[in-house]
């Protein structure tokens, strides 16, 4: 049944705009108002040390100071005034070509700043800020499809892509909704429910396999006109002749249904006792009614403890003695859990009694019987004694208050049912109007969109939002998914607040939360140009796309035991293991899962050390590597460099940005190039090229932090595999950063930037924070941030502690006042 896009297109307009009409209005951020209290010594040392180059009409790096008067002007633009405290903290200003203010002086002068926001702080109302009513982007929508009906596909593949604000693909005020997308949603909809509900069922299918294919498989199974041929035989027998004889099957709903086993056998013999032969499925582990070791015993074949863990559904009597007398035998299989494969076992004969030869024509599997989907049963379960119209009511309401992630009301359930009624009433089956009626709550903006409508609009004071709203930020911010059942639970008995700690604990060691690594974590670190990255492959002809795969697959699996494991957020700096597979390993130069050096001498070798298989990952220990955090993962080193040589310049801005949240100004104009035409502007190493750069004054400044950092990785090249040479020139991989911090190669650099570990908690927190709150961070989130950073240091860092601080802090738990949203 296909849907009319204009049938649901206007309604959802309409509920679109209303919805928008209902949320709250976009808003200014309310100005501080503070006494005027910044002294005289505060503004003199601006002038003094700052106001030379970052004043009047041109300043440099467009960045001004001179407007910082009085404490008033300070408070109205904090986010400069942050930057001022952050440069001079980390030593990089003033420039080393200027003199160096005072350290008393410096001092002073951070206090004074820090004092005002502090007493702005401490008096300020707390403004958890406004976070925008936002659609659900493509990932967010597959997975809650999945978790909510049941079909595991990619409904959102033709989606238009979703547009990035501050790094992610979840900020609302991006997450806009062009006119395709309304089609889309319809026809996705469609398609999903088509797979759910199956108003009419779907023939059975039916496996048949001939008996001469089935396995063992060997060009000497034994044929009679086509019949395999099975004897009896003991564990040390040939198999191919004694069995089991199986063949393997794809079941849906992993095998839980009711099945139905077709076979054709004769036997022959001179004993008179009935010869038997049992019928096996074989499954999981966890299935019940598993065959036990004195059943086996009883079971005649080389292979019959090799097939375990199985079944033994029914034993046949084989009465008919020619293949003119054979005759179909029926069994019925029902409820074998991870049932795949069927399998015929001759019984033992009785003592005394001769070796039987039983002959196979075929081996057939039918089913489901009932071919509709789980998802048909499981999303219109109900009451079988109720009246339809009851029946609709229950139905409904469960689809709907899952689907809205909230309790439906009673209008919005009886909406759904007059949908389902429309098509009732007209002849089709009760189940296409519970279809249709499902397809609709998909296309509401209630399904489409996170809503998270007030419930006390007219209130002046910040106040919770409502356990349902916390619920889904909680689980879109973990999963990206809608919340699972224990969620709602405690949502309902208003018990999610006071468990926070414990259900992110929770939800961390579910294997859902591997979306965190899959959407946080490749977007934090800029991942995703990988996908597309070209290396010249002249210069690079080991790059390859299970390299590629690989590379992507070695940061995924790194964070994932982070995560699994809960520990410190300072393993992404340095670490000693990672994961990898044969390809990655050569890359590296790594033989063994010890770490070991391909050539090292066997005297110095790491024992333990295991060989890498193929394509399997595995865990590497890289103590005394030089290798260990993201840092020196080929992932991070490729995307950061020039598909011709590394970029000191791109490795060191990424740093900046991504791990210590200080990220430098944009470039001036009319900077000239280190290449053009793809060749080098001037001679020499990659590092005296940058070094003549530098000299320019108008990159100095900058370049004087980037370089410091990039050079420190020059070690590696530009698809992360080690070097000790540029060309014929030895690698220099020492640097400077402001403050006097020298270094050399990459080990060392990451002691310096472990040594800035607040600062990397709070870049880490306040990204974590804008993927969870789905918006960019302003002033007023900085108290919660602080609060988060020193929660997290005092319990090592752990990744539970941080996240937990983030979904316990004001920004996530609250939401604006009436006074705020009309500043």
């Amino acid at each position: 049944m296909r849907l009319r896009p204009s049938l649901l297109a206007i309604p959802l307009l309409s509920a679109i705009v209303c919805l928008a009409q209902q949320a709250e209005p976009p808003a200014v951020a309310a100005q501080p108002k503070a006494e005027p209290a910044f002294n005289a010594a505060g503004v003199a040392f601006l002038k003094t040390h700052c106001a030379g180059c970052h004043s009047g009409a041109k300043p440099k790096a467009d960045f001004r100071v001179d407007q910082f008067t009085d404490e008033a002007a300070l408070l109205k633009d904090r986010k400069a005034a942050q930057r001022v405290l952050d440069v001079l903290k980390a030593g990089e200003m003033p420039p080393e070509s200027k003199p160096k203010p005072a350290l008393a002086d410096q001092e002073a002068f951070v206090k004074a700043v820090e004092g005002a926001f502090h007493r702005h702080d401490a008096t300020a109302k707390p403004d958890p800020g406004r976070v925008t009513m936002r659609r659900l982007n493509r990932n967010e929508y597959n997975h809650t499809i999945r978790d909510l009906v049941g079909v595991d596909f990619n409904p959102a593949e033709d989606f238009p892509s979703d547009d990035v604000g501050y790094g992610f693909d979840n900020i609302g005020d991006v997450l806009t909704v062009p006119p395709v997308l309304l089609e889309r949603y319809l026809a996705a909809a469609e398609s999903i429910m088509r797979q759910a509900v199956t108003p009419v069922p779907p023939p059975v299918t039916a496996r048949w396999q001939g008996g001469q294919y089935t396995e063992p498989a060997s060009a000497k199974v034994p044929l009679k006109n086509n019949w395999r041929a099975i004897t009896v035989g003991d564990a040390k027998a040939d198999g191919v002749a004694t069995g089991p004889v199986h063949t393997p099957y794809k079941v849906p709903d992993n095998g839980s249904g009711e099945f139905t086993f077709r076979t054709r056998l004769y036997a022959e013999t001179t004993g008179t006792k009935p010869v038997k032969v049992a019928v096996l499925a074989v499954c999981d582990k966890t299935a019940p009614g598993l065959a036990t070791d004195d059943d086996i015993k009883q079971l005649s074949g080389a292979n019959v403890a090799g097939l375990r863990p199985y079944r033994i559904v029914q034993t046949l009597e084989v009465k008919a003695r020619t293949e003119k007398e054979a005759q179909q035998q029926t069994v019925k299989v029902t409820g074998v859990p991870g049932l795949h494969r069927m399998a015929l076992a001759l019984v033992k004969p009785e003592d005394g009694e001769p070796n039987p030869t039983v002959y196979l024509q075929f081996m057939a599997l039918d089913g489901p019987l009932d071919s509709r989907p789980a998802t048909h049963h499981k999303l219109l379960a109900c009451d079988p004694k109720a009246t339809p119209a009851e029946q609709s009511r229950q139905v409904l309401e469960r689809f709907a208050g899952r689907a809205y992630r909230r309790p439906a009301t009673r209008d919005e359930v009886d909406r759904l049912i007059k949908v389902a009624d429309s098509v009732i009433s007209k002849g089709e089956k009760w189940e296409a109007g519970m279809q249709l009626a499902m397809t609709a709550a998909l296309c509401s903006p209630k399904f489409l969109f996170r809503v998270e409508l007030d419930d006390r609009a007219a209130s002046a004071e910040p106040h919770p939002i409502d356990e349902y709203q916390l619920a889904s930020r909680l689980s879109y911010f973990l999963w990206a998914t809608m919340p699972d059942q224990e969620l709602f639970d405690l949502a309902a008995k208003k018990q999610l607040t006071p468990q926070l700690d414990a259900q992110v604990k929770r939800m961390l060691c579910d294997p859902r939360a591997k979306t965190l690594t899959d959407h946080f974590v490749m977007q934090w670190l800029q991942l995703q140009p990988l996908r597309n990255a070209q290396p010249d492959a002249k210069k690079f002809p080991q790059f390859n796309e299970p390299l590629r795969a690989a590379m992507v697959q070695e940061t995924k699996l790194f964070f994932e035991e982070i995560v699994r494991e809960d520990r410190s957020v300072l393993t992404v700096l340095d670490a000693d293991f990672t994961y990898l597979n044969a390809p990655l390993a050569r890359h590296y130069g790594i033989a063994d899962t010890a770490g070991n050096r391909v050539g090292q001498d066997a005297k110095s070798k790491r024992p333990g050390g295991q060989p890498f298989r193929n394509e399997q990952f595995v865990r590497v220990n890289l103590a005394a590597t030089g290798r260990g955090g993201v840092l020196t993962q080929a992932s991070v080193l490729t995307v950061t460099s020039n598909p011709g040589r590394t970029s000191p310049v791109k490795r060191g801005r990424w740093v900046l940005e991504q791990i210590l949240g200080t990220p430098p100004p944009p470039p001036p104009p009319n900077v000239p190039e280190l290449e053009k035409d793809g060749k080098p502007v001037s001679a020499g190493t990659l590092r005296q090229q940058m070094e003549a750069h530098r000299a320019n004054p108008a990159c100095a400044n900058c370049h004087a932090k980037m370089d410091g950092l990039g050079f420190g990785l020059e070690n590696f090249d530009a698809v992360g595999a080690f070097r000790t040479k540029d060309g014929d020139a030895a690698i220099d991989s020492s640097g400077e950063l402001p403050g006097n911090l020298k270094f050399t190669g990459p080990t060392e650099l990451k002691q310096i930037l472990l040594g800035k570990k607040d600062l990397f908690a709070k870049c880490l927190t306040e990204k974590l924070m804008t993927y969870g709150l789905g918006r960019g961070l302003d002033y007023y989130d900085r108290r919660a941030v602080d609060q988060v950073v020193a929660a997290a240091a005092k319990n090592d860092y752990k990744l539970s502690v941080l996240i937990a601080e983030i979904v316990k802090s004001d920004p996530f738990r609250l939401r604006r006042g009436k006074d705020k949203i009309n500043d």
